[in-house]
């Protein structure tokens, strides 16, 4: 089993392979604090729904066919204060950033648009040790919230960057210690809203420079919902270009400076909404989930709701050895070395109408789960339903120590109102992954874990005298006696959502911890001992 969930090798990031190489390693000394993760006593053994103070609304009424695409979240701590708060996009109305005031209490703060926000990022633009925030936009250049230094935040502009993006990542490609942008434009929604003439976006590399960026085009054409960022066996970095309506996924090298394309995979899915990378069965390397749009169900009542969509997909044209399906793909190598999707061997290759999807330990037991939220609303592809929408519910499947996935209607995690942007994230510092989700016409919500299985570690980086202060790109590795957990930190990940900065590892509750490894994104290894189950761990180099 172990050789078939090897990662494909294009997108290949093995820590496992520097565990060998420990004697010509350059140690980064780095002290430790650490803080208790208060475990909760009101078990249900299952998630329990919050509605939070924002709700995403579209341009207009009923809703068309861009806005049915709705918007993205991102979770981070932005006023350093040990409690991770929560930014939420809009599309008609204020953007919200929801101050977590401990016990599930937020107040909100609303941050007014300049124009209809798609995804959003918290990261530290100009390296001053504060993670700002930014928004992609429909037609438009990105929109830039400095951070003052935990006294609020202002709309500056990002020199240089000036594309129209969409989707969004943040990535250190260059090693010199800031974050460098990564847009795709959605280029059928910007012909629809400004002509043909719509300006040229496509994929743009912004490399920052400190006092601005620089912009390098290195793709024409894009409908790119999701930017895949990913380290290679050789140490360079990768990203996986996740495109809709037709146009063909892509991959790129960061060599020499340049990013270089490579040759497309022989299968990838048709209308790609999302990604996300994750070890599945513990062995040191990472599998990769692209999502598509594919039933859940197959009873007669689906069938009729989806008829008329499948039926226009399937009249599109198909060139002989399109290597596009119509369904979600999960990578893997198998026995004889060769790629191979393995989604339907393991029952994830129809999710639904799938949006932001993404893998994380839900119930602490070591191995990571997945979420996939869901639903549809538009008046072109589903005037035949009421409403207009597609109601589907959220999909929550649990891994089966790395064998396989089973879905778990029962963690209460079904919910049916038209998900989009998603992320994970312990929003009680009570040491498990609770929700978060940026619905489409109604409350965003959160998804309290009462699940009260195993323990936990987190870890939070942070790394100064650079740009990069929660350590993008680091790779982690908690070392146990029943197992080695990974962990990779990433800006973006699933649809349009960002990452929390904080690692988190579930395990049994009588794991005994042996030592957390850590590969910061220069090549620099650090190592840590003596630690304790149920804490927050946060980690500091100079």
């Amino acid at each position: 089993m172990r050789a078939r969930w090897l990662i494909p090798l294009i997108l290949v990031a093995v820590l496992a392979a520097a565990e060998h190489t420990s004697s010509i390693r350059i140690h980064a000394p780095v002290s430790v604090e650490t803080a208790p993760l208060e475990a909760r006593e009101d078990c249900s053994g299952s998630f329990i729904p919050h509605a939070l103070e924002h709700s995403t609304l579209p341009v207009s009424m009923p809703v068309g066919f861009y806005d049915s695409n709705g918007a993205g979240l991102a979770v981070n701590d932005l006023n350093a204060d040990g409690w991770l708060d929560i930014v939420l996009a809009n599309l008609a109305g204020d953007n919200s950033i929801l101050w977590n005031q401990g016990g599930l209490q937020f107040e909100r703060e609303p941050l007014p648009s300049q124009a209809p926000a798609r995804a959003a990022a918290t990261v530290d633009v100009d390296g001053d040790g504060w993670l700002d925030i930014v928004f992609t936009q429909q037609a438009a250049a990105p929109l830039f919230w400095r951070n003052q230094a935990g006294q609020g935040f202002e709309i500056q502009l990002l020199s240089g960057v000036s594309y129209i993006g969409y989707a969004m990542n943040w990535l250190d490609a260059d090693r010199d210690g800031d974050l460098d942008l990564l847009t795709g434009s959605y280029d059928v929604e910007n012909e629809k809203l400004l002509g043909q003439s719509a300006p040229r976006s496509g994929v743009i590399y912004y490399e920052n420079q400190g006092d601005g960026f620089r912009a390098t085009r290195i793709a024409d054409r894009s409908n790119t919902l999701a930017i895949l960022t990913r380290v290679n066996q050789s140490g360079d970095y990768e990203i996986t270009i996740g495109n809709d309506f037709a146009v063909e996924d892509r991959y790129f090298t960061f060599v020499d400076g340049a990013w270089r394309g490579t040759d497309p995979l022989p299968v990838m899915p048709h209308s790609t909404m999302s990604y996300d990378a994750a070890d599945l069965d513990n062995d040191g390397a990472q599998e990769v989930f692209a999502v598509d749009m594919k039933p859940y169900a197959e009873d007669e009542t689906t069938r009729a709701q989806w008829a008329p969509v499948m039926d226009m997909m399937m009249g599109m044209p198909h060139v002989e050895g399109d290597p596009q399906i119509m369904e979600n793909v999960l990578y893997a190598v198998d026995n004889a070395g060769r790629l191979a999707n393995i989604a339907r061997d393991f029952q994830l290759d129809g999710t639904g109408w799938s949006w932001s999807a993404k893998f994380g330990d839900l119930d602490n037991d070591g191995y990571q789960d997945l979420y996939v939220v869901n639903g549809m609303i538009s008046q072109e592809l589903f005037s035949h339903l009421p409403g207009n929408e597609l109601v589907e519910e959220n999909q929550v499947y649990r891994n089966l120590a790395g064998a396989s996935f089973a879905a778990q209607p029962a963690w209460g995690l079904n919910d049916q109102a038209s998900g989009r942007g998603m992320s994970l994230a312990d929003l009680d510092n009570d040491g498990d992954l609770d929700a978060l989700v940026n619905n489409l016409l109604g409350s965003a919500k959160l998804f309290e874990n009462r699940l009260c299985a195993g323990a936990a570690l987190e870890v939070d980086l942070r790394w100064l005298g650079t740009g990069n202060i929660t350590g993008i790109g680091a790779q982690l590795v908690l070392h146990t006696d029943g197992g080695s957990y990974r962990r990779d930190l990433t800006a973006l990940s699933g649809y349009l959502s960002g990452d929390s900065s904080r690692a988190h590892f579930g395990f049994a509750a009588d794991a005994s911890l042996e030592r957390l490894s850590i590969l910061w994104n220069d090549g620099l290894y650090s190592e840590i001992a003596d630690l304790a189950p149920n804490t927050l761990v946060t980690v500091t180099r100079r």
